[in-house]
């Protein structure tokens, strides 16, 4: 059931979204410590802003005023608050989110129609391979959404290929939500252990933590990698706990579908100004409905490209694009400007390599060196300058690649303290 207002006219949305910024301007003017010294500071009078043009009349909010000042963006009192939940500190401090019992509805609200995008439906059964422990807001969200839509769950957690196919094989899911790399030892494990995967019924996987699709949206080396075998469909979603909202693929596979109800949008530029469309800018947001801690034009750090056109599945939102890389991750080097994503895909295009790792630090000019470290099942300088070649071909450049081994590398990218696999390392002096 797609909501009314995303299938509303554009200027409908945005007389929609105008009038809940209104509300939520007066609201943390009014409840939020943060936001009410900010305004006060900056001389902001906040009834003068009617539309979503004058958003850019108002300050940004950074992940390190999150850090610096974590209490005062709360507006409720203490009592109020039912789940403590944090960022996964991927560039920093963690950073606790609480939420209040309006919050968890709205969560599960955001969940339920994410995965309406992707075609699960009431009466389906999905296995969740994501933690729902350890703070974490996606795994919680997840079951409160598939809950709400009347969706069995199965809670098997992250990992062990063993006890997935065993709840594969037993429940008989439809869907799954994962790390799409995961799905990649799910196949070995069954091929291993004679398991005909496309006989166990899933039909699809909602894929988190790693992207599916290249900026045309065709599929990436990883997707293909999965698809070219187990024939499932994949569906992208793009989400953070400082927004608690998620942008999930319907079936056309042309972007994460924008809420409008849920969260204002805009992509800025290095001055904070909005980009001409069709550029790609860092994603930043205004979220709507919160009541704990609602944020005004939080700045992701994420480089994204927003779609407009219509889309054949009736929903006349934005969509975002594929995450092009983190802000502070991007990496000059030899002139040309990279981001891991794209390093990870010319890697993944290589079977032969087990495990990868890609290392940043500043050499003694002061500007950026790649390090990239592979374990791979027979070692040659054949196979090295084959892949030296494809990064030329690819990215322009090459980086410095050396041979280690699976046990060196697999300790350090599925670190039992992240909720995702790690593949690069940022040892600058000065990150961006």
């Amino acid at each position: 059931m797609i909501p009314k207002i995303e299938t509303a006219t554009l200027a409908e949305i945005k007389a929609f979204q105008e009038r809940k910024l209104l509300e939520l301007l007066d609201y943390v003017n009014q409840n939020s410590p943060f936001y009410k010294t900010l305004f006060e500071k900056e001389n902001i009078d906040v009834s003068k802003i009617k539309t979503l043009e004058d958003l850019q009349f108002l300050p940004v909010t950074t992940k390190e005023d999150l850090q610096k000042h974590n209490d005062d963006f709360l507006c409720v009192p203490a009592n109020k608050i039912i789940d403590y939940a944090t960022t996964s500190g991927t560039l920093g401090k963690p950073v606790t989110f609480g939420l209040t019992d309006k919050d968890l509805d709205r969560l599960a609200y955001n969940e339920a129609i994410s995965f309406d995008c992707a075609g699960i439906k009431e009466g389906d059964i999905v296995q969740l391979m994501t933690t729902i422990d350890r703070r974490f807001m996606a795994g919680l969200a997840y079951f409160l959404g598939l809950r709400k839509m009347k969706v069995g769950v199965i809670r098997v957690g992250a990992g062990i290929p063993e006890l997935q196919w065993d709840s594969i094989l037993k429940y008989k899911p439809n869907y799954l939500i994962t790390v799409p790399s995961f799905l990649l030892k799910l196949i070995e494990y069954a091929e291993a252990h004679n398991i005909d995967y496309n006989k166990s019924g899933i039909k699809g996987a909602v894929c988190i933590g790693e992207s599916l699709r290249n900026q045309d949206f065709s599929m990436n080396t990883l997707s293909k990698k999965i698809t070219d075998k187990w024939n499932i469909k994949l569906f992208s979603t793009y989400a953070s706990t400082e927004m608690s909202t998620a942008f999930t693929e319907c079936e056309h596979s042309i972007g994460g579908h924008h809420h409008p109800e849920l969260i204002i949008l805009e992509v800025l530029d290095e001055n904070n100004k909005p980009v001409k469309n069709g550029e790609s800018g860092e994603l930043t947001f205004t979220t709507l409905g919160i009541e704990a801690m609602p944020l005004v034009r939080f700045k992701t750090g994420d480089i994204v490209q927003l779609h407009n056109e219509p889309c054949a599945c009736g929903r006349n939102t934005l969509r975002v694009g594929p995450v092009i890389g983190r802000k502070q991750q991007m990496i000059k080097y030899k002139g040309t400007t990279l981001y891991p994503p794209a390093m990870n895909d010319v890697l993944n295009n290589f079977s032969t390599i087990e495990s990868h790792i890609i290392e940043i630090s500043t050499n003694d000019l002061g500007t950026d060196e790649i390090l990239i470290k592979i374990a791979v099942k027979q070692q040659s300088d054949t196979f090295l300058q084959e892949l030296k070649d494809h990064f030329r071909a690819k990215l322009r450049v090459s980086p410095k690649i050396e041979f280690t081994t699976k046990e060196i590398l697999n300790p350090l990218i599925y670190n039992p303290m992240s909720r995702k696999p790690i593949h690069f390392f940022d040892n600058r002096i000065n990150t961006l």
